[in-house]
């Protein structure tokens, strides 16, 4: 999947696949992780959020089923 590198001191950059509903995140820390049924909704307001590492702990961390890539 190809990902978007964004500004942000959290998250490296942000990757989603809208036929599979697939978030793909990389942290700026290390790690990437798939995040799955993610609504298009989601992927649009992380992308245009004031602060990406705040929507994501608001609203995809714990709310979806993820795996960690690497």
């Amino acid at each position: 999947m190809n990902r978007t590198p964004v500004d942000s001191s959290a998250l490296r950059s942000v990757g989603y696949d809208a036929a599979l509903l697939v978030l793909e995140l990389e942290f700026v820390h290390g790690g990437v992780y798939t995040y799955d049924a993610v609504p298009g909704r989601v992927h649009r307001e992380l992308m245009a959020a004031e602060s990406l590492g705040r929507y994501f702990v608001r609203r995809i961390r714990g709310r979806y089923a993820y795996r960690r890539l690497g």
